[in-house]
């Protein structure tokens, strides 16, 4: 299975590359300012305007202007350290920008982010339906009791990711891919309009990676504006309608065709590694 790790980035892109197919045009560089064109007919309710975010007192990323097409999985890649994770942050309101905005018209209430799986609690005891049903917190608050549409929405979303048998099951004995179905019903709950996932088929069978690939295109179809952290070549290929590489402190939007004939507009012709397990980035 090839990785992204394995695609080498030149600076001007083909013909081929250039090809949108009603998908974001490949980024270019305009006075030092990256810029995400995108299709004019095109609608977003989330944008990046001459964002710049940092962390520790050090600049991370700068000049980022770009929209997320609503409708659409933009999958986000980069190596190690080039600023994956705080971009999400800045997309989420849990990092302030140094200069420049981001702006969402999604409500809060339909905004969510699905961190790595590392970052769950397995100790916590909750079952698989009760880490589903949280996903109406947002709108219906935490301390309010479920109603029956509540819990017939539940038992349909756990229907979908195929987890109903595994409804009382606590978190903890599941399986990596069992997990990541519950952890993507909990959005579906929530229907999520603006969602976040840092690299969500990591450590998860085949079978699970199918059914959530569906479940995330049938998302987008609705409506919903997805950005997938991906490190997987055949994944990207597989899911993603537009792509923003993060190098060298700036964001470039492409396409996943020019990604898959390693000619993403990415400034320099240094080999691009994305952080695969074990292999460095230094």
């Amino acid at each position: 299975m090839p990785f992204l790790s394995d695609v080498a980035f030149r600076h001007t892109p083909t013909d081929a590359g250039r090809r949108t197919a009603g998908r974001t045009l490949a980024g270019r560089l305009l006075g030092g300012r990256v810029v995400g064109l995108m299709e004019q007919e095109a609608t977003s309710r989330l944008q990046l305007h001459d964002l710049q975010l940092a962390q520790a007192n050090r600049t991370v990323l700068e000049h980022v202007d770009g929209r997320f097409r609503d409708g659409a999985i933009t999958a986000l890649v980069g190596a190690n350290g080039t600023g994956k994770s705080t971009l999400i942050q800045g997309i989420m309101g849990m990092l302030k920008p140094v200069a420049g905005r981001v702006a969402c018209s999604v409500p809060k209430e339909r905004r969510a982010w699905l961190p790595q799986q590392l970052a769950l609690d397995l100790t916590f005891p909750m079952s698989v339906e009760e880490l589903v049903m949280t996903g109406s917190w947002p709108s219906h608050g935490a301390l309010v009791g479920y109603c029956a549409r509540h819990y017939r929405r539940g038992r349909e979303v756990m229907a979908r990711l195929g987890i109903s048998h595994l409804a009382h099951r606590p978190l903890g004995e599941l399986s990596g891919g069992q997990r990541q179905r519950a952890l993507i019903g909990r959005t579906l709950m929530q229907e999520a309009e603006l969602l976040l996932l840092d690299e969500p088929f990591a450590n998860v069978d085949s079978e699970t990676v199918d059914v959530l690939m569906t479940v995330l295109r049938d998302m987008a179809a609705s409506g919903a504006t997805l950005i997938v952290v991906l490190h997987d070549m055949e994944q990207l290929s597989r899911l993603a309608d537009e792509v923003v590489v993060l190098a060298n402190g700036h964001a470039h939007w492409t396409s996943p065709q020019a990604i898959a004939e390693g000619h993403a507009p990415v400034a320099g012709t240094a080999r691009l590694t994305l952080g695969i397990p074990g292999v460095s980035t230094c």
